[in-house]
């Protein structure tokens, strides 16, 4: 390893243009998913040790990625600048944009939970779409990542919604990435090799329908619960370092379960725990309504005033009645 990497400052291109490393280095970097310098900059020491790269080898590493992309301490004003670079994406529901002040937030994890029936992969569809406008329609000019795991995804459906917004159904899903999730470890495997496909493909969203369906299946019992929120965690993590990496918006759905106390309610909470919880920027409860209607509730957000919003689900995809 050469001593001038850990003195650089420059903006390297590739791993590959990183001084000091080898093929070997390389091909071990790129085999557990660290294929651009973007992921590489979000990595941990552990990760990379846990590959058979030398501890001294991986810090210096992550340090010239670090310093590739100026990820160190800033400011608060500084800071203020920095965020200048997230954008909003439109969901396609004025009502719902207006719940989530201008749309889904870039380098934010956004959740959407509820029963089935309430409106989740149709919205998951709906935002296929709308990410392909440009900034001035709402959108983000780019593509979606979409990682099903309830085989759920229908391309039908996205060219049913694509007109509404001004897109030729034809050309609707060529701006989708598709992969169906088998097992809760292909769902991880597919997420930590997805860098080079988000740099290629100009991914500006990611998705996971839904999060927890492979892990809440595969870990049963309490004796097993503790080892599915780690790896529930080392997946939420990964996709949040994509998220802030590539500055992606980040979606995920998540299933409920009932709450076995409540006799007089309905009450439902989202599966996952605290970890997925914590993670979780804003958090969305669908639930449905009279007469066809779905209604929204912000229950969990940083920055957002908690509140609820009626959409509906047509042909057209899911709308307000001022967007009628």
């Amino acid at each position: 390893m050469s001593e001038d990497l850990e003195k650089t400052n420059t903006a390297y291109q590739t791993i590959e243009d990183i001084p000091g490393l080898g093929p070997a280095t390389v091909n071990k970097l790129k085999e557990i998913g660290f294929k651009t310098i973007e992921s590489l900059s979000t990595a941990t020491v552990a990760e990379l040790v846990s590959a058979g790269i030398g501890e001294q080898v991986a810090e210096k590493v992550i340090e010239a990625a670090r310093k590739s992309r100026a990820i160190t301490f800033v400011r608060g004003d500084e800071l203020v600048e920095l965020r200048r670079n997230i954008r909003k994406l439109t969901t396609g529901c004025s009502s719902l944009d207006t719940l989530l002040q201008g749309g889904i937030e870039t380098q934010s994890l956004t959740e959407f939970y509820g029963e089935f029936g309430s409106g989740k992969s149709q919205l998951c569809h709906q935002l296929c779409v709308t990410v392909q406008l440009g900034e001035a329609q709402g959108g983000l000019n780019g593509n979606v990542l979409y990682i099903d795991t309830e085989a759920t995804f229908r391309p039908e459906r996205v060219q049913q919604m694509a007109p509404r917004f001004g897109i030729k159904p034809k050309e609707v899903l060529k701006g989708i990435v598709y992969a169906e999730a088998y097992t809760s470890n292909h769902q991880t495997v597919l997420l930590e090799n997805a860098d080079e496909v988000i740099k290629e493909n100009n991914i500006k969203l990611i998705i996971i329908d839904s999060v927890m369906s492979h892990f809440r299946s595969e870990y049963i019992g309490r004796e097993m619960l503790a080892n599915r929120q780690q790896q529930l965690n080392k997946h939420l993590h990964k996709l949040m370092r994509l998220s802030r990496a590539f500055n992606t918006a980040a979606v995920i759905t998540n299933q409920v379960m009932a709450s076995p106390d409540a006799f007089f309610s309905k009450a439902v909470s989202p599966v996952g725990g605290h970890i997925l919880g914590h993670m979780s920027h804003n958090r969305i409860f669908l639930r449905k309504g009279r007469n066809n209607m779905r209604i929204a509730k912000l229950t969990a957000s940083p920055s957002l005033p908690e509140g609820e919003i009626p959409m509906r689900i047509t042909e057209r995809g899911i709308e307000s009645d001022e967007d009628e």
